[in-house]
């Protein structure tokens, strides 16, 4: 078995499977134990936990980092390229259960299906009817990011009668037109939905600006990262109805989100589940262990993260 150097927790079902290939240590077993620290070549993690250089540095016959997630922002890149480090995550097999996640985050906002809920639990039907809803048919949906999961979102939309646009870094040519300027496309749209990669270009690209552009009828939807959303301008809008509401699976500090989350009754809130079951975690896990599989094989990787 191959010792590895094992980066956050993963759940039940993912962790019997990587200890059932692998040796994983934790890095202070590593820090005390120096010849284990020299021999280790890879590293295990999730795309919410960050690889620093620090521990890149820290690793001397360290030759491969492998996600499970698609999301690779948190993981210095460049100190492992100038280390030769390669870098893997997870892509495809979890864009079923993102998109699907988003969709149902989408309704559960526009037809309020968990205040719903606690009206019906809290025996407020027999003083009366429940208020009504928002319907998803005819609007007007922005998608942020039309990368394989935005496309899977704007497939599911369009039977429930939403159009759709986008906006991202390249026109694709696609049948859903393309908006090139944020705020226009949030102006446009009666619903955006947040999907585009995290990281540095991204951060904060969802600002008040932006904001008051989607306007007191707009909604917010975010399965992307919590850094790609100015969070402070977000929850302003959201206590002075200067957009209609949100739902959110990610956050900044997560999971310490923003207490003031709680006290609104216009947000639908989750945490961090868009790859949350067990199909889907199953299929990351197995396509992380291979391709530590195929490093340890021949050098290489399945499913390496692209260079630029």
């Amino acid at each position: 078995m191959q010792d590895l150097l094992q980066i956050g927790t993963f759940p039940t079902l993912a962790q019997n499977m990587i200890d059932g290939e692998f040796r994983c240590h934790a890095l202070e077993q590593l820090e005390a134990d120096d010849a284990l620290r020299q021999r280790v070549r890879g590293i295990i993690t999730r795309g919410n936990y960050a690889v620093p250089r620090a521990v890149i540095e820290r690793l001397p016959a360290l030759g491969v980092i492998a996600s499970m997630g698609v999301g690779y922002d948190l993981i210095d890149l460049a100190a492992a390229r100038e280390r030769g480090v390669l870098v893997a995550n997870t892509p495809d097999v979890l864009n079923d259960a993102v998109a699907e996640l988003c969709v149902g985050l989408l309704l559960s906002l526009l037809r309020r299906l968990p205040q719903a809920d606690r009206f019906v639990r809290g025996g407020n039907w027999r003083q009366g009817a429940f208020p009504l809803a928002t319907t998803l048919a005819g609007k007007r949906v922005g998608i942020v990011g039309l990368g394989r999961i935005g496309k899977g979102i704007a497939r599911r939309l369009e039977p429930f009668g939403a159009s759709i646009a986008y906006c991202g870094r390249t026109d694709q040519r696609l049948h859903w037109p393309f908006q090139p300027d944020l705020r226009t496309l949030a102006r446009d749209s009666d619903v955006l939905i947040l999907i585009a990669p995290g990281g540095a270009a991204t951060r904060h690209i969802i600002d008040a600006g932006v904001l008051e552009a989607l306007g007191p009828q707009g909604f917010l939807v975010n399965v992307a990262r919590g850094s790609v959303v100015d969070e402070g301008a977000l929850l302003t809008a959201l206590e002075q109805r200067r957009i209609a509401g949100a739902a959110l699976d990610v956050f900044e500090n997560e999971p310490d989100i923003d207490p003031r989350f709680f006290a609104l009754d216009n947000v639908v809130l989750t945490p961090h589940v868009g790859s949350a079951t067990n199909e889907t975690r199953s299929a990351m896990a197995r396509l992380t262990l291979d391709n530590l599989h195929q490093f340890f094989k021949d050098g290489t990787v399945l499913t390496p993260v692209p260079a630029s």
